[in-house]
């Protein structure tokens, strides 16, 4: 087994990795978990941020695709696909050049992030738009799967949860314990689901000695959890989390139910406030849907004094056209010394 295995070779023996000789890894993983100061004062909790959007693709999809793409790898596979709001596509095309895999990458039409497509196209995956939605994306990426020699890499594939887990066991060793909450963006379901699943594993072990409440937060618009069925059309600004029939749709539930957490939902107003707070207050330049993870505690609250993490799913710079477009344009003055002083005083 490759000695610089990433996250797989420092987490192997709580992983299955029978039948694996070389790890894909872009050493993944390992995040910074920053303490939020101006956010545990406004909510009363010590509050603490998972930093996913520093792996090495810009969101926590890293931790996932570096064990579906080792172990489709050693299966014998040498294409990959997925249906992607944006995340997993460049995951999984960037993890498949690693690996000398073909990846072919099934998108809403408009509907992705450019930062995100971006990246699965210079990775160099066969990108398809289509016009439908995520859930139709997965749904024929699925299909593809009976007709052609080719491995699916959404969270549907075990692996990916799997891999996934790893965020838990990141937060049990530098925090020395589990934290009273985890809050976290739930879209497709699979990362609330692999983090429950990463921080059970330990307890049982005996390397954690509680267990978190899980909080789980929808965008309103596309919230079928909360809602308690189907939403055909998915629209919130969070395209990461725009999923109208979540594929971990029941392990997520069991998973809030187990923790005694909880699955509910912000709108995009609060979602857009947690994201221009984190950027001016804790200097955390997120993509809208990580917000969800803030802007459900600002919106709901928690416990006084507990210990809450917010995982912060991608990168801002995922989203520029947000950024931008929610934001006041720059002053345009002349390129004088009196103009400047004239705008500055």
């Amino acid at each position: 087994m490759n000695q610089w295995g990433g996250l797989l070779h420092e987490f192997a023996q709580w992983l299955d990795l029978r039948g694996v000789g070389d790890i894909v890894t872009l050493h993944e993983g390992n995040t910074p978990l920053l303490h939020a100061e101006r956010l545990s004062e406004r909510l009363g909790a010590d509050v603490w941020l998972k930093l996913e959007g520093l792996n090495p693709t810009g969101s926590f999809k890293d931790r996932g695709m570096t064990m579906a793409i080792t172990k489709a790898k050693a299966a014998g596979a040498t294409t990959v696909i997925c249906g992607s709001t944006g995340n997993t596509s460049a995951a999984a095309a960037a993890f498949a050049g690693k690996a000398g895999m073909g990846c072919v990458v099934l998108v809403p039409e408009g509907k992705i992030a450019l930062g995100k497509l971006a990246q699965a196209i210079v990775y160099g995956a066969d990108v398809v738009q289509i016009r439908g939605n995520f859930d139709r994306a997965l749904n024929l990426a699925r299909e593809l799967t009976q007709h052609l020699p080719i491995t699916i890499v959404n969270s549907i594939n075990p692996d990916r949860i799997e891999g996934q887990k790893t965020g838990a066991f990141e937060l049990i060793r530098t925090l020395g314990d589990a934290p009273d909450i985890l809050s976290i963006p739930v879209g497709n379901a699979g990362n609330i689901t692999a983090y429950w699943r990463g921080f059970t594993q330990w307890h049982f072990e005996g390397l954690a000695a509680t267990l978190p409440k899980m909080w789980g937060f929808q965008a309103a618009g596309a919230a079928p959890i909360v809602l308690g069925h189907r939403v055909d059309e998915p629209e919130t600004i969070a395209t990461a989390i725009r999923i109208g029939n979540p594929a971990s749709w029941v392990p997520a539930l069991e998973a809030v139910d187990e923790s005694h957490g909880a699955i509910r939902a912000v709108t995009d107003a609060e979602l857009l406030d947690a994201y221009k707070f984190l950027a001016k207050n804790e200097s955390v330049f997120c993509e809208p849907a990580s917000a969800a993870s803030v802007a459900g505690l600002i919106k709901y609250g928690v416990p006084k004094g507990s210990r809450v993490v917010c995982v912060l799913t991608g990168n801002g710079l995922k989203d520029p056209d947000t950024a931008v477009s929610t934001t006041a344009t720059p002053t345009v003055v002349d390129a004088t010394l009196e103009a400047l002083l004239a705008r500055l005083s």
